[in-house]
């Protein structure tokens, strides 16, 4: 492997993240303007933000330098290796801010104090940067607009990738582009839209952005400011999930609001290909015609059907089930009681119930995490139905997590070949998607990655176990962090958070993230 050239594209990155760090930098400027020069520079709630981008350049430019005579190369392993280390880099510097904003509210830091604030920010951060959403802040509201912006920032960021955003600025990698390409993309197959792979970039973060200011203005439509709409837009197009309000969306208890929502979680569960020949080639019939989106739509469809029957039928868990459900903070027997009577409100009839069963069910499908309700006050039969949809995702070639539509698809297609084999061992069954039939390697790909996808599962779910009290919040944080959901069941559901988890265990998933 061209060792040379992995630093080279990290320094790169690094530059692109001084470049973007601007932004949050700048809205964090605006709200401590009162505050004089240099004085400014020491407040809480900007110091982070001038010493992240100054290290990132510096360090950026320092790799570059370093690395610059080293481009040719043409193999697969960089470009996994690039996007591996981009992600523990530009988490490293990413988290500056946060950490400065962390360690400022400890007076007299000690060095635990410093590697609890260290580990919490990094957790935080690589969270946003992967998508995931899940959270160590337990009173969200109370951060300063910089922070807010900037965790919300990084979602958007990793959800299309910061690697093609650096292929749309520095188009010059050339063949070892693509790598990086094949390496940051999800799914099994790499379509390009155009034969210069920076066009392709561009397009993809066009259309991103595109769909990200359209759903700002709807949610500046309903109500939120245009911070929270901002920010609430990087989290649904980037199916991140990290929200500005406490209570997730469910703070707002709009209507209006949780239906656009849901409609662009869809639009960010859809590979964002098919967005773009849709809206710019008039190519509608894709929509009919693309097996994992007919998949896609059919599994959404299906789930929600059965979770609003189940939500009609049963309404919520009983009261026992919710009590012996783990919560790092037990509630009173009075919060119980209001909780489970603002719960079952929600559930009180067909049209409150499609729309938050419909919502839960797209958050978590397609791993964007919002939450409108607590679902874990939900029968048992949702909630392990709803952990389930989480290994799904979204498709290929969109911004959700999850193993994929496309290779769920396939290993279902292996699966039942394999079954009418067994039973006519003389069959020839090639595996079809679409219309195209499905080479042998790649099936056996797809099929490695679910199997170690799920030994992977198993492993990290042993040692959780280990470090948290409650199985059931043990392995849903396992699938939480390796899915990129961001809230799980029982002591990480929807109205808790990751804050009292150990460091130790913190660290196990950020590995899983």
């Amino acid at each position: 492997m061209n060792h040379r050239f992995v630093i080279y594209a990290v320094g790169k990155l690094l530059i692109v993240l001084a470049i973007v760090l601007c932004v949050p930098t700048a809205i964090a400027v605006v709200e401590c303007l009162p505050i004089a020069f240099p004085e400014i520079l020491l407040d809480q709630r900007i110091a982070g933000f001038w010493m992240a981008p100054a290290g990132a350049l510096i360090a950026g430019t320092a790799l570059v330098l370093w690395g610059r005579n080293s481009l040719d190369v043409s193999t697969a392993r960089e470009g996994f290796a690039i996007v591996t280390f981009s992600w523990l880099v530009l988490t490293l510097f990413g988290c500056i801010p946060y950490f400065v904003y962390l360690i400022a509210q400890v007076p007299d830091a000690g060095l635990r104090d410093i590697a609890r604030c260290f580990t919490d920010a990094y957790f935080e951060i690589m969270s946003g940067f992967t998508t995931t959403g899940a959270t160590i802040t337990t009173d969200i509201e109370v951060l300063p607009a910089g922070i807010l912006f900037w965790r919300s920032m990084t979602h958007w960021l990793g959800g299309m990738g910061i690697v093609t955003l650096a292929l749309a600025i520095f188009p010059a990698f050339g063949i070892a582009g693509y790598q990086m390409f094949r390496g940051e993309i999800p799914g099994p197959t790499k379509e390009r839209l155009k034969p210069r792979l920076a066009q392709t970039a561009k397009i993809l973060w066009g259309v991103y952005a595109l769909l990200t200011l359209v759903e700002t203005l709807l949610l500046a439509l309903g109500g939120m400011s245009f911070l929270d709409a901002s920010c609430h837009a990087f989290g649904t197009m980037a199916t991140g999930g990290f929200s500005t309000r406490n209570a997730s969306i469910a703070a707002y208890d709009s209507a209006y609001i949780d239906w656009v929502v849901i409609i662009f979680m869809v639009f960010a569960g859809t590979n964002f290909m098919i967005h773009y020949r849709v809206l710019f080639a008039g190519k509608t019939d894709l929509l009919v015609r693309d097996p994992e989106f007919r998949f896609y739509i059919i599994v959404l469809l299906a789930a929600v059907a059965l979770g609003v029957l189940a939500a009609q039928i049963g309404g919520l868990a009983d009261r026992e089930d919710i009590t012996r459900s783990y919560r790092h903070e037990r509630l009173s027997e009075q919060e119980l009681a209001g909780r489970m009577a603002e719960e079952s409100a929600k559930l009180s009839s067909p049209g409150r119930t499609i729309r938050h069963v419909a919502f839960q069910v797209v958050s978590l499908t397609t791993t964007t995490g919002y939450c409108t309700a607590d679902f874990d006050m939900w029968p048992n039969a949702l909630r392990l139905m709803l952990v389930v949809l989480m290994f799904f995702g979204g498709c290929a070639g969109s911004t959700g997590g999850g193993i994929k539509m496309v290779r769920i698809l396939v290993v279902f297609k292996a699966a039942w070949r394999q079954i009418r084999t067994t039973v006519q061992p003389r069959l020839v069954a090639p595996i079809k998607f679409g219309r195209s039939v499905v080479e042998e390697n790649m099936v056996n790909s797809i099929v490695g990655f679910f199997v170690l996808f799920l030994v992977l599962f198993g492993f990290f779910s042993v040692i959780m176990s280990l470090i948290v009290p409650d199985f059931t919040t043990a392995v849903t944080t396992v699938v939480a962090t390796m899915c990129n959901i961001g809230p799980g069941l029982s002591g990480i559901g929807a109205t808790e958070n990751y804050a009292w988890i150990p460091i130790h265990g913190k660290w196990v998933l950020i590995l899983c993230m």
